[in-house]
């Protein structure tokens, strides 16, 4: 009984972090900087915590695979936005990233419609991508909560992010036109 109940430990986690969304921009919009960055760095440890329990105990769902992703890429979306609609994040740098993301869920439904379906691999290159857009959100919410990055600290993680975003999403664009090209 009690190893069935701990088996959807994971999903219960990935569930409270989609909880953690609202509170985040709220916390944000309200300008509750360093509250917002201990629920934001809370809800990003439980990413880890949930997917070491997933596969450490193979507490693994469907229903998990497809949340947990969901709910990262909720929390950084919503974060990047409103740092972005309060002029703390570049409308150029959110742009790219939204860019990127709605080319690899655009390819992805166009190679599905033309070819049939496959099977999705996050790239080295993408999941880099993906930390380092949560190492520049988390880096403004510490600099803007705490004051403990500059200015210039700022400045080179959002070049950093850009130019593996940009990399990232050039590399994804080759390996589909590559692999519709061989089908």
């Amino acid at each position: 009984m009690k190893q069935t109940i701990l088996r959807y430990l994971p999903n219960i986690i990935t569930g409270l972090r989609l909880l953690a969304v609202p509170p985040v921009a709220i916390l944000l919009w309200l300008g509750e900087y360093k509250v917002a960055l201990v629920v934001f760095a809370l809800a990003g440890v439980s990413d880890g915590v949930d997917g070491y329990l997933a596969r450490r105990f193979n507490w693994k769902s469907h229903w998990g695979a497809i949340m947990d992703p969901l709910a990262d890429k909720l929390l950084l979306v919503t974060t990047a936005a409103v740092l972005m609609l309060k002029g703390l994040l570049p409308l150029w740098l959110f742009i790219l990233v939204m860019g990127r993301d709605v080319m690899l869920v655009g390819g992805a439904a166009l190679y599905r419609l033309w070819f049939g379906p496959f099977e999705v691999k996050p790239s080295m290159l993408g999941k880099i991508s993906t930390f380092v857009q949560i190492l520049l959100v988390l880096s403004l919410l510490v600099h803007i909560g705490t004051g403990l990055m500059s200015d210039e600290q700022i400045q080179y993680m959002i070049l950093i992010c850009a130019t593996v975003t940009i990399l990232s999403g050039a590399h994804y664009l080759f390996v589909w036109v590559r692999k519709a090209i061989n089908e």
